[in-house]
């Protein structure tokens, strides 16, 4: 053979070759020409067969699908193994196929199908016609689900996320699909909806602070506040799940798609009719409904709420929790106080529908009445005394005692004692009661000094001897008449000469209603009579001498 002929020959041959054999680790076409052993045989050209197992035809959950003189793209992996096949895979090449086309559908941001077939940790397995994707679990539905059971092996949509074909990382998302149709479900769902609508919805979902009613297609929320017009203190006291509620669209954000409902708007106001119902200071029973710091909710009907401010709750409790005064769901007695229509509220009074104690006390105990009762706090400046009615009445220092300092008195009572006094004024407005346990057997001084003046000849008793004069006792007041006083000569001015329980003649000289003291003087009796005696016997030309005139005048008094 001319050498001409063996080139052209060995470059026919090279081209041949170029052109028929396939390269390694690509996708080629072959043919199904036998099935055996579940495997089919498959013929990819130039005389090159491989083998295929038949599971690598099938989707997930579903049997083979492949039959002889089937045209089927596989990946060859190598020309020729140790058997001098090919070596196949049907996997691979389905892989290789799905990334081209989900590459493009992820550039184009189309839809995939695909078929949860697994589950691992954080979420699911996805075939995508070949390409295995991961589906997050936050991914799989609009609210957590479950059980994903019913999912599985399903063909459905998905979206792309995320796609890295060098680490082989696909991310879909089965969400995303499902709230793109919820949109154009709300929007079509809303688009016929008007504000002012009633219409009926299910409860789909109940929480703390309201209900998610389906309007068929789209939720909306129905607040704890817009359910009734009385306070709900939680919505399953009205609704359950599943329950079908007529309801008013409030209003429709046609931005975010939220609907706002309503179910007392279909009700009739209550507050149209509470001015009506109850007027200023008329009374009423109610419930206790909710108890806070500055005072208790009353529930006068369903609907219709007032408060009861803390100071408006007890004549007598001032500083205390309103909580130690009523109890939750207690039947009261309340006035109405105030009544504002634009701010939807009532003021009620607790303590007006009883009547004022002070009042009470003032009526029944007149001034000077006797009262008995326990000291309940001792202070600098008196004593507090409880008295019925859960009042207290005051005794000031200086109503402890007549003879006594009020710092001196005070420290003979204790918390606790039983004391009686007289009631000496009450001011009902500044709810102040006093009282004087002094005056409790009257003033003394006052009586005894009663028709006693300056001037005016008394008889006393000798109590005491001391050195500096004697202590007497008028009608059981205590007085003291210095030396001085006790005789007008100075040789008799001396204690010794009387003896206690001697009855004196003496002259008042001073009457102190402050110190509730009497001034007393024999001195000044004494020069008194002798003046007195001489006016009337004597006279300046008789010669009488003053012993003469002493003796007629005592003459006289005998």
């Amino acid at each position: 053979m001319p050498s001409a002929s063996m080139e052209e020959f060995e470059a026919l041959l090279n081209e041949s070759l170029e052109m028929d054999t396939p390269d390694e680790g690509s996708v080629v076409k072959g043919k199904v020409i036998a099935i055996e052993a579940g495997q089919a045989i498959i013929d990819v050209g130039y005389k090159m067969e491989g083998r295929v197992d038949l599971k690598e035809f099938a989707e997930p959950g579903e049997n083979p699908d492949v039959q002889v003189g089937a045209e089927v793209e596989v990946y060859l992996r190598s020309a020729e193994n140790a058997r001098g096949e090919a070596v196949i895979s049907r996997e691979m090449a389905r892989r290789e196929e799905a990334w081209d086309r989900l590459e493009k559908a992820y550039a184009d941001d189309a839809r995939v199908e695909g078929a949860i077939f697994g589950r691992v940790k954080g979420g699911f397995t996805v075939d995508l016609g070949g390409a295995v994707a991961f589906l997050p679990g936050s991914q799989v539905d609009v609210r957590p689900v479950r059980d994903a059971g019913p999912l599985m092996g399903l063909k459905q949509p998905f979206q792309i996320l995320k796609m890295d074909r060098r680490r082989g990382n696909i991310v879909v998302s089965r969400r995303a699909i499902l709230e793109e149709s919820r949109a154009e479900q709300r929007a079509e769902v809303i688009g016929k909806l008007q504000e002012g609508d009633s219409i009926d919805g299910v409860v789909k979902n109940i929480t703390e602070y309201g209900a998610f009613v389906d309007l068929g297609g789209v939720d909306g929320l129905l607040h704890v506040t817009d359910m009734a017009w009385r306070r709900v203190n939680h919505p399953s006291e009205i609704l359950s799940i599943g329950e079908t509620v007529k309801v008013q669209v409030i209003k429709i954000n046609k931005e975010t798609h939220r609907i706002s409902l309503g179910m007392k708007q279909l009700q009739e106001d209550p507050w149209d009719l509470v001015g009506v119902k109850y007027p200023l200071a008329s009374v009423h029973k109610g419930r206790v409904t909710n108890i806070t710091d500055y005072g208790a909710f009353v529930e006068l009907e369903p609907g219709v709420e007032g408060l009861v401010h803390v100071s408006e709750m007890s004549w007598t409790k001032k500083n205390v929790h309103p909580g130690k005064i009523v109890s939750t769901s207690q039947e009261v007695d309340v006035m109405v106080l105030e009544i504002d229509g634009a701010k939807r509220r009532v003021s009620l009074g607790l303590k007006q529908t009883m009547r004022n104690p002070w009042e009470v006390f003032a009526e029944t105990h007149p001034e000077n009445t006797q009262v008995e009762g326990e000291v309940k706090n001792i202070t600098e400046f008196g004593l507090f005394i409880g008295l019925e009615g859960e009042i207290d009445g005051m005794v000031h220092l200086s109503d402890l005692s007549w003879d006594q300092r009020g710092e001196e008195a005070i420290q003979e009572y204790r918390k606790g004692d039983i004391v009686q006094a007289v009631v000496s004024e009450v001011d009902v407005e500044k709810e102040r009661i006093s009282l004087s346990i002094k005056a409790l057997g009257g003033d003394k001084f006052a009586e005894a000094a009663d028709g006693v003046r300056r001037g005016s000849i008394v008889t006393v008793e000798v109590t005491a001897i001391e050195d500096g004069g004697i202590e007497v006792e008028y009608e059981g007041m205590k007085s003291f008449i210095r030396r001085s006083d006790l005789s007008r000569d100075r040789a008799e001015q001396r204690p010794e000469r009387f003896s206690t329980g001697d009855k004196v003649d003496v002259r008042v000289t001073n009457i102190d209603t402050k110190t509730r003291r009497l001034g007393l003087s024999i001195k000044a009796r004494e020069i008194a009579e002798e003046k007195e005696a001489v006016e009337q016997f004597g006279s300046s030309d008789s010669g009488a001498s003053l012993g003469d005139i002493l003796g007629a005048a005592l003459k006289r008094d005998e």
